[in-house]
């Protein structure tokens, strides 16, 4: 089916009390998972491409988002195509002509001051062009090439009240907050602040994205889904999935060189982890607080 933009999917889980949940795309098997997952699950999802898988393909975010699209729209799911955690202006310019509905815009790691200017900026040029933008107050721990951050520290969490100025400074669509879980975690011990996500929830007027959500246990999430996260981000927990299924095909064959083979049970794996994540959020509030 056609493309669906982040907008609608968000505003639609919103709606239902619901979250939706995105899935990085690093490989074309990746999208071909996420979209069997999300058939599986009888979902919609969110196809995100981050700047650091755009640098893994030389820096050019054409090819691999004309897969990801052209997967997407071979699809009965109904898929979203969005561009995650972008700092440069360059690649910000480049989401409208390769059809991203929406982006990430990442300027967490400026001052305030700093962040909301160049926030700010991000989003007039996105709406001037339908495209919706998210943002990040507070600092969400594990990307690549920082240092290791408690997720619990003093001043790590999204202030509320700090978030709905912010909120309003820059026009955001929507705000990832720092509320207890990290980046690139590989096992699931993520404990999450349950009365902050209810606290920003009641404080910010646009939905609340949660990162890091691949360490998070399945009741945490469903937690905070019914405290007022409406999108949560999975990266890492597909990656897992990937290598473990390659690691333990070629152990069992290791004279194998063709990688279609490794590559089809890895792929399956991933889109199990999807449809798992996607059934795990894609319950209404009422019912995620009732399994919570």
């Amino acid at each position: 089916m056609p493309l669906v933009g982040t907008a609608e999917l968000v505003a639609r889980a919103q709606a239902a009390g619901r979250a939706v949940a995105a899935f990085n795309v690093i490989t074309l098997e990746h999208a071909e998972a996420i979209a069997a997952g999300a058939e599986s699950a009888g979902a919609p999802a969110i196809l995100q491409i981050s700047e650091n898988a755009v640098k893994f393909h030389g820096g050019r975010l054409g090819p691999v988002a004309a897969a990801a699209a052209a997967v997407a729209r071979a699809s009965s799911a109904p898929l979203a195509l969005h561009l995650d955690h972008v700092e440069s202006a360059e690649l910000l310019r480049a989401a409208h002509p390769e059809g991203f509905s929406s982006v990430m815009f990442d300027a967490s790691k400026l001052s305030y001051g700093d962040n909301v200017k160049a926030t700010a900026e991000a989003v007039r040029w996105g709406h001037e062009r339908g495209i919706w933008v998210e943002a990040e107050l507070g600092k969400v721990g594990g990307k690549e090439g920082e240092p290791p951050l408690d997720a619990h520290a003093p001043g790590v969490r999204t202030d509320p009240a700090e978030a709905a100025a912010y909120a309003a400074a820059t026009g955001v669509d929507a705000l990832a907050v720092a509320v207890g879980s990290s980046h690139a975690m590989t096992e699931r011990t993520a404990t999450l602040d349950h009365d902050l996500i209810a606290r920003l929830h009641d404080a910010v007027p646009v939905p609340l994205v949660l990162h890091g959500s691949s360490g998070v246990p399945d009741a945490e999430l469903r937690r905070a889904v019914a405290s007022g996260v409406f999108k949560v981000n999975v990266g890492t927990a597909l990656n897992t999935a990937f290598t473990g299924a390659v690691r333990a095909y070629l152990d069992a064959n290791p004279k194998t060189v063709d990688p279609r083979k490794y590559l089809a049970p890895a792929r399956d794996a991933m889109a199990e982890a999807v449809a798992r994540f996607l059934r795990t959020v894609s319950g209404s509030r009422q019912t995620a607080g009732q399994r919570g």
